[in-house]
């Protein structure tokens, strides 16, 4: 008798676990969803609402779980520097003590594991675009620190149980993601551009706009996960999940601007403390081991998050619209406003 495959999504309720728990559900997997609702929302989970083989779980991994699973995606962890600098203890505790009872759950279970780890681990990188083979430059005692050190501590736990228990780990390291279902007010440049726009107010960019990220559409990064997940037990990684294709964040904002018709303004505000000057994935290991690269380019993704934005923000204003496809298909080059944006999906 064919049993399904039982996988465990930690931070299943936050802006990358949703997405990959429809994608694992449309495989035909049981899945698990475990979160403790810090950054993530319930509404996240909303069109698979009553789904047979989702189950939701309130908890904090920093406390022990037990449970029968065959595959764990560790992607618990508040992920922007307003929610994991709110509390950066608890930061900390999370990406540590979180990879530790994961990484006992999976060893109980025998259960493969994937840790979501960051681009952060790179710091202020001297080397760009910056390979798996970098040890990176990042300051141990700063305000990011809670968040860079502990998803590189995170990384040295799943190598060390690797070695000492001959677990099955996997570790991604994710650069700029972004995507329907971000939070609105997580204080990255994607959803704080369109937000801005959208409202007509002006948009802010720390320094002086010339730092430079590289943004990956979240279908193509969930897409990256699933197939290291199914990459042979010997390979490990960490392995770079990004999109290549490089722009500073001044662009971003003119091209957000276009394409919502916003009348906003771009202002410039203080860089902040350790923030990375430039930012861009190599991905020739992604693309040999595992046959990936980004399919989804900015206009395109831009587009479907500006409208899930407008979607949002209507939904604030207690105006009824219809129910906006994540992954509808829109069209390219034609569209300035907010109605435009509504119609393209």
């Amino acid at each position: 008798m064919h049993l399904e495959k039982r996988i465990l999504v930690t931070g299943g309720a936050g802006f990358l676990g949703s997405h990959l728990c429809e994608r694992l559900l449309s495989e035909g997997a049981h899945v698990i969803c475990v979160d403790n609702f810090f950054t993530g929302a319930r509404s996240n989970l909303d069109s698979l609402s009553g789904h047979p083989r989702l189950e939701i779980i309130r908890h904090d991994i920093c406390q022990p779980l037990f449970l029968e699973i065959d595959e764990i995606y560790n992607l618990a962890c508040p992920a922007s520097p307003i929610h994991y600098q709110r509390d950066p203890v608890q930061t900390t505790k999370t990406n540590v003590l979180g990879a530790i009872n994961m990484l006992g759950l999976a060893k109980r279970t025998g259960a493969k594991i994937l840790q979501a780890s960051t681009s952060e681990v790179y710091g202020d990188p001297h080397v760009h675009p910056q390979p798996e083979g970098y040890w990176g430059h990042v300051n141990p005692i700063g305000p990011r620190s809670c968040y860079d050190e502990g998803k590189r501590c995170a990384e040295t736990l799943f190598f060390d149980y690797r070695r000492q228990h001959n677990l099955q780990v996997k570790i991604a390291r994710i650069f700029n993601t972004y995507g329907p279902r971000m939070h609105p007010n997580d204080g990255r440049v994607v959803s704080n551009f369109i937000i801005q726009a959208l409202t007509g107010r002006d948009l802010t960019i720390f320094g002086e706009g010339q730092q430079t990220r590289s943004f990956c559409y979240v279908d193509d990064l969930v897409d990256g996960f699933v197939r290291l997940m199914g990459t042979p037990p010997e390979f490990t990684g960490p392995l770079n999940l990004g999109n290549p294709v490089e722009s500073t964040i001044r662009e971003i904002a003119e091209k957000i601007i276009a394409l919502t018709g916003s009348s906003s303004k771009i202002i410039f505000m203080p860089l902040p403390t350790d923030d990375p000057r430039q930012r861009r994935p190599d991905i020739s290991m992604a693309t040999e081991v595992l046959g990936w690269r980004p399919s989804v380019d900015l206009e395109t993704g831009l587009v479907r998050t500006i409208a899930y934005f407008d979607a949002l923000l209507a939904r604030q204003r207690g105006q009824e619209i219809p129910t906006l496809p994540t992954h509808a298909a829109s069209r390219r080059g034609k569209l300035r406003t907010p109605r435009d944006l509504k119609r393209a999906v």
